[in-house]
């Protein structure tokens, strides 16, 4: 293996599934790591108890390397901390926080650390932090985003002029082609959130991922800047949202309006109206909910027919 992230992660392919809430459990995690690329467990909607109980899980589905995505503003972080440590996890990705905080103790257990920004300013100050890799994800990709709304066209090439270590690319790729203008554009591996989560293994309900094939150009929009700014499909909570706004609602008015487990109501309980329910603009891009497997063979595919020389892309 010559790819710079195949190397750091020990994985065939630089394909790295995103750690996204209520859609990634051990299931889905470890179908992505059996087929060569990197899973990633989604801390940020499990218990701490329930964290260990996916490891666990995960690591009798597979023998290959697989991480955890952990959003630093998890109120128990630290008790994450100890379980993934305790469970000798060998790959952490953080989020949504300073990198400083917890990638030197990480580090010190012999964990790799990737952290996750949305500009090529805080992929500097995560490389001065000591971390292993970044992920710098673009505008287009679902969930939690960054404000400034830089699409990944435009941020990938800024943040590979500007840092040395190993760079992933996430936020509208789904299909081969995207895989490889994300590597042209200069990063070394690219991370896939909306593909996976529209699989059979993804956690999530199947009303949700129905929803995601169903979702169109322009059926998405990212949101509630003023508390962390997320990508909804376009529903009925969205509508309130939207008519919030219209109506001058104030910071304290939106997290009354959001209220509590929004995410998992409808990701996974599978409430289409009320429910807040996070994916990227690339949906509209995906026509069917298939296997791990399927998502892999298609990649790989269409990479191979564009009669590029697999090797300098892999």
């Amino acid at each position: 293996m010559t790819n710079k992230i195949s190397n750091l992660f020990k994985i065939q392919y630089p394909i790295v599934q995103a750690g996204m809430i209520w859609n990634s459990g051990w299931k889905l995690a470890s179908a992505v790591s059996n087929q060569g690329g990197l899973g990633l467990l989604g801390a940020g909607s499990m218990y701490p108890d329930v964290l260990r109980e996916h490891i666990i899980k995960c690591k009798l589905a597979t023998d290959k390397p697989f991480g955890v995505n952990l959003p630093m503003l998890y109120p128990d972080i630290d008790q994450h901390i100890q379980t993934i440590i305790e469970n000798k996890v060998p790959i952490v990705f953080t989020s949504a926080g300073n990198p400083k905080t917890w990638t030197e103790t990480l580090k010190k257990e012999g964990i790799t650390v990737v952290h996750v920004v949305s500009s090529a300013k805080f992929a500097l100050k995560s490389e001065e932090a000591g971390v292993d890799a970044v992920v710098a994800e673009g505008f287009e990709a679902g969930g939690h985003n960054g404000r400034d709304e830089t699409t990944t066209f435009c941020l990938i090439p800024d943040v590979r002029r500007k840092i040395e270590i190993p760079l992933i690319a996430a936020g509208g790729i789904a299909t081969g082609r995207q895989v490889v203008a994300a590597m042209v554009l200069g990063a070394d591996g690219v991370q896939i959130g909306s593909r996976f989560a529209a699989t059979y293994e993804s956690s999530s309900h199947n009303a949700f991922k129905e929803t995601i094939v169903d979702t169109i150009e322009g059926g998405t929009e990212l949101t509630l800047k003023e508390l962390a700014p997320v990508r909804l499909i376009k529903n009925g909570f969205y509508e309130e949202v939207k008519k919030a706004y219209e109506n001058a609602a104030t910071k304290e008015d939106l997290i009354q309006l959001l209220g509590r487990a929004r995410a998992k109501k409808g990701m996974f309980e599978g409430d289409l109206k009320n429910g807040e329910l996070e994916i990227g603009q690339v949906a509209s891009l995906i026509d069917s909910v298939v296997s791990v497997e399927e998502v892999f063979k298609e990649l790989l595919t269409e990479i191979r027919e564009l009669k590029l020389d697999f090797n300098t892309i892999f």
